[in-house]
């Protein structure tokens, strides 16, 4: 059980970044692109860079998302360099003439901007890569500020730039996600801790959970986090069918090692609804879990049209726990794939238990699989009948021990409906992974099971 702590504790120095700064240091996050404000395209960058900054222990003080006008980048850039400590940009560092970032901000520093043949090289390099030849407009990729360097780009042309004054730094990275994303991971980030601006690693302890929702989750939890009051911070989030809660101690008083035991104290309390420390997807949690009792799984879906099978595609290795899957939305397909009977489609339809079961005991037949699932239902926003409105879903999970079928609801758009589905089908083994690793059974005479939810 964990031990109260009590006030005395409280004396301790809270802990406090390797620069000894005696506040933390202002971040700012300025993102370019009028493809953000048309709303082409969703603004990632955010979400991405906030996050991970959160997670070393920062937090994002703003952003802002400007066009790419030139008078517009240099007001804002100006206004952010004097209120932060490290100020952050996103996009408008390519070749085509709509990117200036790189010569609006190099004005505003008064900064002089060099051509560099080893960007010249690369970029070369990477054209002769896809065998497509360079035009003249990458070479403008090439150009770094005199007092700055670059940041590595290993999936494109155009490097980040680096740049430091009086204790300020700038980071411009440029826009793609795919480029973005492991420059800020492998080189921004661990830089930035080096220089005691950042945490070297996570400060709070996430815990994940599957099948409960955020009001009980916390009404389950509360009693442990009484017990340290104002030295333990609570935050949650709740997603489609699942919820995280991060832990973490901002005043300083608790130690990882005591973030970890409270949350191993929270795994306790939440049994089966406990999913996981960190960041694992519900597919990632199943994965070990099939790798660990040396199973293959397979998958049966209509209404998702492929969104389970790409859940464990996306992961590296699935041939080793992954042995396939079948989007079939046509009866015909469901007979000729699956092997499901056609007097159950004719008798029952396709929404309904029997042929979700059917599905599933056809997916891993055919397929050779120790499991499978299955979902079949109407997404929305049309289908639907009297008996099974839009939002109904059956699942079907076939077992060493047997089959069974779960009816759902979900309102909501057609997206969030499969989601949620989905997410659902995934709960659901993990749940029953779990519980053959923790109690092995002899594989019994084969059971068929139908519930409703």
């Amino acid at each position: 059980m964990i031990r109260k702590r009590f006030l005395v504790c409280a004396a301790e120095p809270p802990v406090q970044l390797s620069t000894e700064r005696e506040s933390k240091p202002i971040f700012e996050l300025i993102t370019l692109g009028d493809e953000l404000l048309l709303g082409l395209t969703a603004n990632g960058h955010l979400t991405y860079i906030g996050g991970e900054l959160r997670k070393r222990g920062a937090i994002l003080a703003r952003n802002v998302t400007i066009t790419d006008n030139a008078d517009a980048i240099v007001d804002q850039f100006r206004e952010s360099w004097d209120r932060a400590d490290v100020v952050i940009t996103t996009g408008g560092l390519g070749p085509t003439c709509d990117d200036r970032t790189r010569e609006v901000v190099a004005d505003a520093l008064g900064q002089k901007l060099v051509f560099d043949p080893a960007i010249e090289k690369a970029i070369k390099d990477r054209f002769r890569t896809f065998g497509r030849p360079m035009t003249a407009n990458n070479l403008k990729q090439a150009y770094k500020f005199a007092d700055g360097e670059i940041i590595p780009n290993a999936h494109g042309t155009a490097p980040g730039l680096w740049y430091e004054h009086r204790g300020k730094v700038l980071v411009m990275l440029p826009g793609p996600p795919n480029e973005l994303q492991p420059m800020l991971s492998d080189e921004v980030l661990p830089r930035l801790a080096r220089m005691g601006l950042l945490e070297d690693g996570e400060t709070y302890v996430q815990v994940r959970t599957a099948g409960i929702g955020e009001s009980a989750l916390e009404e389950k939890l509360q009693p442990i986090f009484d017990q340290f009051g104002d030295d333990l911070d609570v935050s949650f989030c709740a997603h489609q069918g699942q919820c995280d809660f991060r832990l973490n101690s901002n005043n300083g008083n608790l130690e990882r090692f005591e973030l970890e035991e409270i949350g191993r104290e929270c795994a306790r309390r939440l049994g089966e609804d406990f999913m996981c420390f960190g960041h694992d997807s519900l597919a990632k949690v199943c994965a070990d879990l099939l790798r660990q009792s040396d199973c293959m799984l397979a998958v049966a879906e209509t209404a998702p049209g492929g969104m389970l099978a790409a859940s464990f595609t996306d992961l590296s290795g699935a041939t080793k726990f992954f042995a396939g899957g079948a989007v079939c939305y046509s009866n015909q397909s469901k007979m000729q794939l699956l092997d499901v009977p056609e007097e159950i489609l004719m008798q029952h339809g396709a929404v309904s238990a029997e042929n979700a079961v059917a599905m599933a005991a056809g997916a891993a037949e055919k397929l050779g699989a120790d499991y499978g699932l299955a979902i079949t239902g109407f997404a929305g926003p049309c289908g639907g009948t009297r008996e099974n409105p839009v939002g109904t879903m059956f699942l079907a999970l076939y077992t060493p021990q047997g089959v069974w079928s779960k009816r759902l609801r979900y309102p909501g758009p057609r997206q969030t409906v499969k989601r949620r589905a989905v997410n659902a089908a995934l709960d659901w083994l993990r749940r029953e992974l779990t519980k053959a690793a923790r109690e092995p059974v002899k594989t019994p005479a084969r059971a068929i099971g139908f519930d409703e939810y």
